[in-house]
């Protein structure tokens, strides 16, 4: 008895022993080694982007749903608290954040020249699109990657059916409804789908932030707006004050459409500037500062987007236009599932596979794993000769060095 008992509790020691170095390697390897590792320790490194692989599925928030709900419950608490109260804070009084008025200025001129570059190098380096998807590609032939969804595309084997491309190709600007007064009516009702205008986002956008543009009237205020129990109340005065004559020499800039050239931007394309690579890196200057205002632009004004559909809206809140045909949009009676929109909702860059020779071989299905992507539009300018970008180069994977189609099979 005495044995079988001095037996167990060896067992148990050995036991006790065992658990215990798996704890204390565990921990040794918990403190040296992150759980989570940052994603962002290199701010140069940017993967090749993945497509959505279910469309089912809703689209990642940019703010996590804990922060939403806790702004919420902080305005319902202010509300409550100061039931009656002055906005201090534009824009959400209605008046204009005054640092931002340059800023969208300068986004506005930088999209119209990067269109109008843009379309003079698509007439000398060829731009091809898939017939029955939005695939694009940079060059004379088109890549036999085989991506393709569109319609039976399964007799294909998933290939694309080439044809000519153009500048709405390679950069898309997608529309939404142009709002006069952006405080005092924030939504577009069902009803009005028709009689409010759709523009371009962007345009919107600088709209809104303080350039005036005839054709799209907009309502500028001089005071702060009231909020009664969560309403807007303006008590100002409205008589002459509809169409209020701005200072700046943009007044009368119009980039109605997402092609549509104008006789400011063409002016500034002189004789030195014909040269096809000063070109190419004028465009790329361009798509770079436009994207970087509309960053900024966007921390002061709301930009909203559906969660399941790429439909967007440039205000405080979305439209209720019941326009929706994505998943689940039976249940919302077609409304759009609004949530915060992100640059890429705002201007969609269309990735596109990067051809190291403009010239060579397209590229194969069988080697896919060793291309990189870029936005069409940075594509575009680097084939026509401007310096590939830092913030692309690992996209693009320019440090990979891809086999011959012969040797794909000796590859590990």
């Amino acid at each position: 008895m005495q044995r079988k008992s001095l037996l167990s509790q060896i067992s148990q020691l050995n036991k006790l022993h065992f658990r215990f170095n798996r704890y204390s390697f565990s921990s040794e390897k918990t403190q040296n080694l992150p759980l989570f590792p940052d994603k962002n320790d290199d701010p140069l490194y940017s993967d090749v982007p993945k497509p959505r692989t279910d469309k089912s599925e809703r689209k990642p928030y940019p703010t996590p749903m804990k922060e939403l709900i806790k702004r919420a419950k902080q305005e319902k608490e202010l509300r409550k608290a100061q039931p009656c109260r002055l906005l201090e804070h534009p824009p959400a009084n209605g008046l204009l954040v005054p640092e931002l008025v340059d800023v969208a200025h300068r986004v506005h001129q930088a999209r119209e020249f990067l269109l109008s570059g843009l379309s003079k190098l698509v007439r000398v380096i060829p731009v091809q699109r898939c017939k029955f998807c939005s695939e694009v590609h940079i060059g004379s032939v088109g890549h036999e990657i085989r991506t393709c969804t569109g319609p039976e595309s399964g007799s294909r084997s998933a290939a694309h059916v080439w044809r000519k491309g153009g500048v709405v190709d390679v950069v898309t600007f997608p529309k939404c409804f142009h709002l006069y007064d952006r405080v005092g009516k924030p939504r577009v009702v069902h009803d009005e789908r028709h009689s409010v205008k759709r523009i371009p986002a962007v345009l919107e956008l600088c709209i809104q932030a303080g350039i005036d543009i005839q054709k799209y009237p907009s309502k500028r205020r001089t005071k702060p707006v009231y909020s009664i129990e969560g309403r807007i109340v303006d008590f100002e005065s409205v008589a002459g004050m509809d169409e209020i004559e701005s200072n700046f020499f943009w007044e009368n800039l119009d980039g109605s459409g997402t092609g549509e050239l104008t006789r400011d931007s063409n002016s500034e394309l002189n004789d030195e500037e014909k040269n096809l690579t000063e070109l190419s890196i004028r465009a790329m200057d361009s798509w770079f500062e436009m994207i970087t205002g509309l960053k900024k632009i966007m921390e002061k004004y709301s930009v909203w987007t559906c969660g399941y559909c790429p439909e967007v809206q440039v205000g405080p809140k979305g439209h209720k236009v019941r326009m929706c045909k994505a998943s689940k949009h039976q249940s919302r009676n077609g409304l759009h599932a609004w949530q915060e929109a992100t640059i890429d909702d705002l201007v969609r860059p269309n990735y596109v596979w990067h051809a190291r020779n403009l010239n060579g071989p397209p590229p194969h299905n069988d080697l896919k794993r060793y291309y990189g992507k870029a936005p069409a539009a940075v594509e575009l300018c680097v084939q026509a000769g401007a310096p590939v970008p830092d913030q692309y180069r690992s996209m693009m994977r320019l440090d990979v060095v891809p086999p011959e189609r012969d040797e794909v099979d000796l590859v590990a």
